[in-house]
């Protein structure tokens, strides 16, 4: 028999519909059933990709006794927290306050009914007691208990969270110039955290840090302020280096599909080895244009195959036919981790010829104890092509063609196995920084057909997310349930302005102008600057988070404050300008307090301090648009450079804001090159503009 979930759309919650736990999705009515019966409510929170809350539902949301019990003395919720992100931010700060610990999923809160505030919370329960953890039946009786014989305690510890939830993320704005102590601060802790070995932070869990290792990239190539202005950290050789490092040691772990591409969540141990096996769209939108941006500033051109074996498996595994991308794989298949990833060796062997197997068993580990729970191998790069083809006697066009031979037969025969759960949710968020990934790959790679992929995933958002000038957080029938939030309308914004760089699309000039007009009349924090995660007419819930931390996503504040400036000195917008301007003073206690969380920020500091060059180009016909084109990614400084914002806006292009239309075009083409709100004189010799814009850059 089917709860009230096998209704919903989402492929988590339907993934509980069968459970014998009588479970509401977040609503009004459920809310209400828990005030009519005082009773609390057990939320719980996680995700379909997600390995313990697969376990814990195993465990105990499926077993009959323990839903007697859930259903006997709670009114309980499930909660996707793809779908609610706004929930999962303040409860899983309610997780911190109480317990004094970092949260995760699946995300286990007792509540209040009345105000929504928690008075217990905690993460995986096992049914039985292990880990030092209590039984879940254990818990479930004692937190009623507490709540049944202590009511005004509970009513006290309430309120208290509810103030320091109200008072969370209120510190005091910059009243003084903006400089970048910040910054330093947080490159020092990053050096400090730094692995020399492994790349990433030291220790396991390892995660990658992609916001992080983008500020570095940002500094290794930065411009210095105009004269006069705050210096912001002066880029060095050596954050390339880290970021690098930690690059090529992920992209030869187990944390790479070294079979199929793209990258899973994390890693388990320090050396990117043995991950857990959900794959993120978040996780991969964010890895594609690092390896793409490495591949152009080092010239390592395996940093480049990593780029495109990851749209490889973008295009084959996570692509919809109406356009757009899918949420997430699971961890799991069978009812086991990592089941579908990991081989037996003697599998291996049977699968491929002697000459392949003698190539893939050094190169993949094979030949090693096994690395996944002491009784399979996650392949990984354990020891690199040119050094077997040497032990070999064979040249290294020989391996790499039986090493190729070797991984199409081991995914073919992969691919008939019982795949992971795909999560099919089309969020405007995730696909938002897919489709600024592939933007920014397209441009650096020198791979112009990747737009059509970013474009089709516009198309889908446009048509089905953005509805009567209003952003929707997922595309569906269900969209309308779930208004966009500050992730989605910034993130969008940073998507279509990398996309105008690509392609000039009127529409998403206009859409891009919307989505920040948005921001401003509908987020931002009109008293103290910056901007919440909800709306102004969002469901009232206990806390409006306004997020400056980095999480498994950048800040959408740091990208918000970013795309603004880029678009207000584009359009020459006073108002997009001054806006960024507030939320960087209004987060300037928390970046002084934890700078190397809040790296989002911090670039988008950095370009408040030293503001990118944007270059506009008014063309003719498709032939100077080439001619120009060239020219432009002319000289060393502009090579290696992610600091130029370039536009290619045809001659007859129709509704330009003011601006823009300024910027007249003539017989052949012009150029205008700005660095900040300082322009050059326009530009109509194409050989002259490489040398003027590497003047601008390297001055």
């Amino acid at each position: 028999m089917s709860n009230r979930l096998a209704a919903e759309t989402s492929p988590y919650l339907r993934q509980h519909a069968g459970n014998p736990v009588d479970w509401w999705p977040w609503s009004d009515a459920a809310l209400a059933a828990a005030r009519t019966q005082d009773k609390p409510i057990l939320l719980s929170i996680g995700y379909s990709a997600c390995h313990w809350c697969h376990v814990m539902a195993h465990e105990s949301f499926e077993d009959d006794a323990t839903a007697a019990v859930m259903n006997a003395l709670f009114v309980n919720i499930k909660v996707d927290r793809e779908e609610r992100p706004d929930l999962d931010k303040i409860y899983q700060l309610s997780h911190q306050a109480l317990t004094q610990r970092g949260g995760g999923w699946p995300l286990t809160v007792f509540l209040s009914a009345d105000d929504l505030v928690p008075f217990y919370a905690g993460t995986y329960f096992p049914k039985d007691a292990r880990y030092g953890m209590p039984p879940f039946g254990y818990v479930l009786e004692q937190v009623r208990g507490y709540w049944d014989s202590r009511r005004d305690d509970v009513r006290a510890q309430t309120a208290a969270l509810a103030n320091f939830l109200r008072d969370y993320d209120r510190g005091d704005a910059a009243a003084t110039a903006l400089d970048d102590v910040p910054i330093r601060s947080a490159l020092a802790q990053i050096a400090r955290a730094f692995d020399p070995e492994h790349g990433g932070h030291r220790g396991a869990p390892k995660f990658p840090h992609c916001p992080e290792m983008e500020l570095l990239l940002d500094l290794s190539t930065a411009q210095p302020p105009p004269s006069g202005q705050p210096s912001p950290a002066s880029g060095r050789g050596g954050q390339s280096a880290m970021v690098e490092l930690t690059l090529r040691r992920m992209a030869d772990g187990g944390i790479q599909d070294q079979i199929g591409g793209g990258f899973c969540r994390y890693s388990v141990d320090e050396r990117w080895e043995i991950p857990h096996f959900e794959k993120m769209l978040y996780d991969n939108a964010q890895l594609l244009p690092l390896y793409a941006l490495a591949s152009r500033q080092s010239g390592n051109g395996h940093f480049a195959h990593v780029a495109h074996e990851l749209l490889a498996w973008l295009v084959r595994e996570m692509t919809a036919k109406e356009g757009g991308f899918y949420t997430a794989l699971d961890a799991d298949s069978e009812h086991e981790e990592g089941k579908f990833y990991v081989w037996q060796r003697d599998d291996v062997r049977g699968l491929l010829e002697a000459n392949e197997f003698v190539v893939a068993e050094a190169y993949f580990g094979f030949d090693r104890p096994p690395n996944f729970e002491q009784h399979a191998w996650n392949p990984l790069v354990a020891v690199p092509l040119e050094r077997i083809a040497t032990a070999l006697d064979i040249g290294i066009d020989d391996a790499q063609a039986r090493l190729r031979r070797a991984t199409q037969k081991l995914f073919a025969a992969r691919s008939t196995r019982v795949r992971p759960g795909l999560d099919d949710k089309i969020l405007t968020a995730n696909n938002a920084l897919m489709v600024a990934g592939i933007a920014r790959a397209s441009r650096l790679l020198d791979a112009a057909p990747l737009m059509g992929l970013a474009d089709d995933a516009l198309d889908r958002l446009h048509r089905d997310a953005w509805r009567a000038g209003r952003l929707y957080a997922k595309a569906g029938d269900d969209a309308a349930r779930f208004p966009a939030y500050l992730d989605d309308h910034a993130f969008l914004l940073d998507a279509l302005i990398e996309c105008l760089q690509c392609r000039w699309n009127p529409r998403d000039l206009a859409w891009a102008i919307a989505l920040a007009d948005t921001l401003l009349e509908r987020f931002e924090d009109r008293d103290h600057g910056g901007f919440f995660f909800t709306a102004h007419d969002h469901e009232a819930l206990p806390q409006r988070p306004k997020p400056w931390i980095d999480e498994a996503v950048p800040s959408g504040n740091g990208i918000a404050a970013r795309a603004l400036l880029r678009l207000g000195h584009l359009l020459g917008e006073p108002r997009y300008l001054d806006a960024a301007d507030r939320a960087l003073r209004a987060a300037w206690s928390t970046m002084q307090q934890m700078p190397h969380a809040c790296t989002s920020l911090l670039r988008a500091l950095n370009d408040f301090l030293a503001p990118r060059t944007h270059v506009v180009i008014r063309f003719g016909d498709d032939r100077e648009r080439t001619a120009w084109r060239a020219a432009l990614g002319d000289g060393p400084a502009l090579a290696s450079s992610d600091r130029v914002d370039s536009y290619f806006v045809p001659a007859d292009a129709a509704n330009l804001p003011a601006t823009l239309n300024a910027m007249k075009t003539a017989s052949g083409g012009v150029a205008y090159v700005c660095r900040g709100t300082n322009c050059l004189a326009p530009i109509l010799a194409r050989e002259t503009l490489a040398s003027a814009l590497n003047a601008t850059l390297s001055e």
